[in-house]
């Protein structure tokens, strides 16, 4: 990731824990610790096979279970699921259990469990933490289909559906093995297996999806809920929340910038002059990885993207520092004068990070589950025609600086990326969009400069319990426990504890990002 802080604060949250602990993992993070060896501590120690994660000042136990691939069809055989648990570094029983996932879908959990380990800190003296790895990524038996993530991201989106089309092709029945009902029930077989009565669940970005599918098909094993970076089970498909959202989030960061370093109408303007010019006359943009270099056309959806997912990630994490959302009011207003070199260089150097990662987890858990703009029933040509009047019916302004067709080829999970994904071999059930969900204590937090999960779906993801609580975060984006004073991360550890939010007045002070004055 190209805009990522590298500091420790004092009280870290958990995006510097993150990336403090992953910039040094090769040194001092152990991912593949030999069986009982013993690491920073007494009471450090790993159990279970070679791949078993060290976690300084814990023990750890690992294991794996056989799952089916596809319930009712044994015939397609299992699949190995697994999972370590964090103990608690106290004395006497745990008091809880939490299980977290990280999003995705297709996230690995478990090579992470170091970082969780620190940036969850002193929950973990008296609670245990359950990682999974879901089914199809990490140490959970990849299922590949021959698509990467650098192919997948970089593609101009007929090529996306293409390669949708040849994942499920290249998986065929498989591909009914991926849906988040199917990985609810793995964590829940691992729960059974070590004893655990109950789970407090804590999911980030898509794990806010995954987790009410988890509490709906297991309600009385759930304890609490933390949703953080969440959109609730019937989101929008034409994507309008995020549309908007990224129209308000460049308004705030001008609003808040020092000395007023932009003007939130002008930036809003000149998006909308951007995104017209690029929907008349894409551009081509190289982009260079360690893989490779990928020749990228830069529509109106790329620009979409780029403005509501990747310049939503990890803002707050270093507000005095260089960000891909505070560089966009100038590179945007560069960009009507003619100068197209400041937007290229954003979205060379956001691309710089494409992986060969096989997409059959997202790619599947993403076409069996989401909410889609047409019946995944009707044939291809049927949910074209379904696609294209749901797009005309969207009212003028509705997807703010975009054209609602435009702003739709933006998200690698929504649009009409899985129009072609067949009915036959995959998941014969959709995944519910208002389930039955237990009354337990649930807390939804959202960065309010986040568009990729806006406040907006997070009060709809809230309301989708009786007894919520949301919080929006000033001056964070997508998932706001990347903020570096541990404000968040506090907030949630103590709900994880107590079922209390407890005082929540630093999320109203947390420091405003840097931004690129614009030149007059």
């Amino acid at each position: 990731m190209t805009y990522t802080n590298k500091k420790v604060a004092k009280r870290a949250g958990l995006a510097v824990a993150l990336t403090a602990l992953l910039a040094t993992a090769a040194t001092t993070l152990p991912t593949s610790t030999p069986a009982t060896a013993p690491v920073a501590s007494s009471r450090t120690a790993t159990t279970g096979p070679q791949w078993c994660p060290g976690v300084p000042g814990h023990r750890v136990d690992c294991g794996a279970l056989d799952r089916p691939l596809v319930t009712g069809r044994p015939a397609l055989g299992k699949v190995t699921v697994s999972y370590a648990v964090v103990r608690h570094s106290g004395s006497g029983p745990a008091k809880g259990t939490v299980t977290v996932n990280t999003g995705g879908p297709g996230e690995v959990v478990i090579d992470r469990a170091p970082i969780f380990g620190h940036a969850l800190g002193d929950l973990l003296k008296d609670h245990d933490l359950l990682l999974v790895d879901p089914r199809g990524t990490g140490r959970s038996e990849r299922i590949p289909c021959g698509v990467t993530d650098a192919e997948y991201r970089f593609g101009t989106r007929a090529q996306q559906r293409a390669a949708v089309e040849r994942c499920a092709t290249n998986l065929g029945p498989k591909a009914a093995a991926y849906t988040s009902a199917a990985t609810a029930d793995d964590i829940d077989a691992v729960r059974a297996r070590i004893g655990v009565r109950q789970l407090s669940l804590y999911g980030l970005s898509y794990g806010t999806y995954l987790m009410p599918v988890y509490a709906s098909r297991h309600p009385e094993r759930v304890r609490s809920i933390v949703q953080s970076g969440a959109y609730p089970l019937g989101f929008d498909p034409l994507a309008r929340p995020q549309a908007q959202a990224v129209s308000k989030s460049l308004h705030r960061v001008c609003e808040r910038s020092l000395r007023k370093a932009c003007d939130g109408k002008q930036a809003v303007n000149d998006l909308t002059t951007v995104a017209a010019r690029l929907r008349a006359r894409p551009m081509t943009v190289p982009v260079t990885t360690e893989h490779g270099t990928y020749s990228v056309r830069f529509t109106e959806g790329k620009l979409a993207n780029l403005l509501y997912e990747a310049a939503s990630r990890e803002v707050g994490a270093a507000p005095g520092e260089p960000s891909l959302l505070g560089q966009l009011p100038a590179a945007l207003n560069k960009f009507t004068r003619g100068d197209t070199a400041p937007l290229r260089t954003l979205v060379q150097e956001d691309g710089a990070s494409g992986s060969l990662e096989d997409q059959a987890p997202y790619i599947g858990v993403v076409c069996n589950d989401y909410r889609q703009a047409w019946s995944a029933k009707a044939p291809v040509a049927e949910r074209w025609r379904q696609y294209r009047a749901a797009l005309a019916g969207a009212g003028r302004g509705e997807h703010g600086a975009f054209s609602a067709a435009g702003f739709n080829e933006g998200p690698t999970d929504g649009g009409d990326v899985c129009i072609g994904w067949p009915r036959e071999n995959t998941a014969p059930h959709p995944q519910p969009t208002h389930p039955k969900l237990p009354d337990v204590p649930v807390l939804v937090l959202s960065g309010d400069l986040d568009a990729n999960t806006p406040d907006a779906n997070g009060v709809k993801a809230a309301k989708q319990f009786r007894d919520s609580r949301f919080l929006s975060v000033r001056n964070t984006g997508h998932v706001p426990e990347w903020e570096q004073t541990g404000c968040v991360t506090g907030v949630s550890t103590r709900f994880l504890r107590d079922g209390s939010t407890g005082d929540t007045s630093c999320t109203r002070g947390l420091e405003p990002i840097t931004v690129a004055p614009v030149g007059k």
